[in-house]
């Protein structure tokens, strides 16, 4: 089903995950067949699921919910936690309505009953893509509108160490740039003569525990 915007669209990366040969194999050949969808990966167990998602870091995973040594379940909350907007298919022959909430608890978006038809999955991969495709755009959004920030902090930091002000906005200011994991070391040194300046032996106890903290990795 090709859509009008057909070459304005990325490739959607997907991993499958099952440990039936068959099945992997099948559920290949019929991703095959969509547009714009690449399959990255193919694990036989959750614990390969999880580790092939960091090393290609898909938009989907389609995940068998029952393997070895981790199942399907599992493995996509140890994705969700790193990469919260990756969509995921859940794929099993179980019909239950108790797996079926577990499924949804978890975060699931979709979930195909085997064997399903190529239509099937298709439709429940253009279902995810909708899903996966607002949540990016979200994150892009957050992530521009984190950096303006903090390139608006690094410019009033900036004054301000000339300057020298150790007032009360000054050191929210900077408190705020140390916030950041990556705060520039030129920062924090600022910060803490700020709490020294102003005896604010407290905050500067915790600050040194942070730079002890980066000095040691």
């Amino acid at each position: 089903m090709t859509q009008p915007d057909l070459h304005s669209r990325k490739r959607l990366k997907v991993l499958i995950a099952d440990d039936v040969q068959e099945t992997r194999r099948n559920t290949r050949l019929m991703l095959a067949t969509i547009d714009d969808v690449e399959v990255v990966a193919i694990a036989s167990n959750g614990v390969q699921a999880v580790q092939f998602a960091k090393e290609h870091r898909p938009d989907i995973v389609l995940l068998d919910i029952n393997m070895p040594e981790m199942d399907g379940l599992s493995a996509y909350r140890e994705i969700a936690k790193i990469y919260p907007e990756t969509g995921c298919i859940i794929i099993s022959a179980e019909k239950d309505a108790a797996t079926f909430r577990t499924a949804i608890s978890v975060g699931v978006q979709e979930y195909l009953v085997k064997p399903f038809t190529g239509d099937e999955l298709e439709d429940a991969i253009a279902k995810v893509r909708v899903r996966v495709e607002e949540a990016q755009r979200r994150i892009s959004q957050d992530t521009q509108i984190r950096k303006q920030r903090e390139v608006f902090l690094a410019q009033l930091a900036t004054e301000y160490a000339k300057t020298r002000r150790t007032d009360d906005q000054a050191m929210e200011v900077f408190e705020q740039l140390a916030a950041n994991p990556n705060c520039e070391p030129r920062w924090l040194q600022t910060l803490a003569m700020i709490y020294v300046v102003r005896q604010k032996w407290d905050r500067l106890k915790v600050l040194a525990g942070k730079l002890e903290q980066r000095n040691n990795k």
